[in-house]
């Protein structure tokens, strides 16, 4: 089979594809035969490393974390999918050398292993795991709930999505939308307003007006119930001023610094929640009720992608994954995706 791999950190000359046997699933393992692998910010992450040049904890490495195919074999002790199976997978390179998604066949514990409902696509599936996991957690920590989501889980909640044009944003405003909630979202400018509206979003602010909290403040007199931040050190003082009391603010990435500044009487006044997360160490439990949830929504139709749904897609095939890495690498809006299966 074909795989991609990388034997030491650095820019994405350091992928390379080679030749490899396939091999069996073991105990509670699955091997999916790869049609569409998905890349995130996480993977070129992963693949730069802090510096150039730094050994891995495995003598190599196969990128990408998020993919779609068809289950090809199953080891003992699998009971959530059979042979033939249509699946997505989520985590499948976490703390594992040759599980992810950039090679024809990838073999994954099946516990990272889910469904992908007879409407939903290859590319759906590929373009779900981490920015669908992380929205749906960000959607569901705040204090007075949901815990999960579903349709009217979020009714009578307003959510600001900040950076609604990427991809965990444009998951958010679906899933959010799908359970109800009004949805607001901050964006850059004219274009990703369109993108985000084209995702579903119910107000979109431009972050660079004059007075980005009275826009919102004006949509939600009250405040707003839960902010999805991408940008917690650009945005704390934005978020402060348009929080309501008891609200929540769900962090998942860091853009823009990794320090913020926060006045701690106001945030007291106003009994704030912070919650930082992160999907790796989250724990698979919570991956796996998030599965559920999105399962859901693939099957009423609430998750579509694609420019005319607000998320352009950029196709590579396998041979072409370090460019895809690039693409992502620089800042591309949309979804990067690499046809394995064309290969």
């Amino acid at each position: 089979m074909k795989t991609i791999v990388y034997s030491e950190t650095g820019d994405p000359s350091v992928l390379h594809l080679v030749d490899r046997m396939v091999t069996e699933p073991g105990a509670s393992e699955v091997r999916v035969r790869i049609m569409v692998s998905g890349v995130n910010p996480t993977d070129w992450k992963s693949r730069r490393g802090s510096q150039p040049g730094e050994s891995l904890a495995f003598p190599d490495v196969v990128p990408n974390q998020d993919g779609s195919g068809l289950v090809d074999a199953v080891g003992t002790g699998v009971s959530n999918v059979a042979v033939g199976d249509r699946v997505w997978l989520a985590l499948a390179a976490y703390q594992r050398a040759n599980s992810g998604t950039a090679q024809e066949y990838a073999v994954v514990p099946a516990e990272r292993v889910f469904l992908l409902p007879a409407a939903a696509s290859f590319d759906q599936g590929a373009s779900l795991g981490v920015p669908a996991v992380t929205a749906y957690r960000a959607l569901t920590v705040a204090e007075d709930g949901p815990r999960r989501l579903h349709p009217g889980a979020l009714d009578g909640k307003i959510v600001l999505v900040a950076g609604g044009a990427g991809a965990v944003g444009h998951a958010a405003i679906q899933l959010a939308r799908w359970a109800g909630a009004t949805v607001i979202t901050t964006v850059s400018g004219p274009v990703k307003a369109a993108l985000a509206k084209a995702a579903g979003v119910h107000h979109v602010v431009t972050y660079t007006d004059s007075d980005v909290a009275a826009e919102i403040r004006a949509i939600a007199p009250d405040g707003v119930d839960l902010i999805v931040e991408v940008a917690p050190a650009q945005n704390s003082d934005l978020n402060l001023k348009v929080i309501r009391n008891r609200g929540s603010i769900a962090v998942y990435a860091n853009n823009g610094g990794d320090l913020m500044t926060l006045d701690v009487r106001k945030h007291f006044s106003l009994n704030v929640r912070y919650q930082f997360l992160l999907l790796y160490t989250v724990g698979i439990e919570v991956v796996q009720q998030a599965a559920a949830a999105i399962h859901e929504a693939l099957v009423d139709g609430a998750l579509p992608i694609g420019a005319d749904a607000g998320l352009p897609l950029h196709r590579f095939d396998l041979a072409q994954t370090a460019d895809a890495h690039a693409l992502v690498e620089s800042g591309a809006t949309g979804k990067v995706l690499i046809d394995v299966s064309a290969s």
